[in-house]
C-alpha cells in the first residue's frame, strides 16, 4: 500500500501564492506519474499537473505559466508551487500517484485525503 499525505493548503487573496507538498510512504517500488488533481464544488475532479518518472510534466491549460509541479524522487515527494492564484483555483487539491508496490505486480493509483485551497477576490 501507498499512503499520500498532503500539506500546505489554506486561504489566500487573488494574486497570491501557495505551495502544496505531498509525501508518499509505504511499500513503494517505483512511482510512475505523480502530481495533483483538484475538485471544485459541483464540478468533476480534474488534472492540475502530473510529472512522469522521467521528468516530463503535463499541466492543465488553466494553470500553465502559473503553477509548477516538482518531484523529488529520492524523497518520494511532489510539490505544487501555485502563483498568481485566481478565485477559480478554489478547490480541494488531491495528491495523486501511479505507483508499483511489488516487483511482479502492475501499477495502481493512489490518492491523498485532499487539502482545501481557497482564493478570495
Amino acid at each position: 500500500q501507498v499512503q499520500l499525505v498532503e500539506s500546505g493548503g489554506g486561504l489566500v487573496q487573488a494574486g497570491g501564492s501557495l505551495r502544496l507538498s505531498c509525501a508518499a510512504s509505504g511499500t513503494v517500488i517505483s512511482i510512475n506519474n505523480m502530481g495533483w488533481y483538484r475538485q471544485a464544488p459541483g464540478k468533476q475532479r480534474e488534472l492540475v499537473a502530473a510529472t512522469t518518472i522521467g521528468g516530463s510534466t503535463n499541466y492543465a491549460d488553466s494553470v500553465k505559466g502559473r503553477f509548477t509541479n516538482l518531484r523529488d524522487n529520492p524523497k518520494k515527494m511532489v510539490y505544487l508551487q501555485m502563483n498568481s492564484l485566481e478565485p477559480e483555483d478554489t478547490a480541494v487539491y488531491y495528491c495523486y500517484a501511479n505507483a508499483r508496490t511489488s516487483l511482479w505486480g502492475g501499477a495502481a493509483e493512489y490518492w491523498g485525503q485532499g487539502t482545501q485551497v481557497t482564493v478570495s477576490s
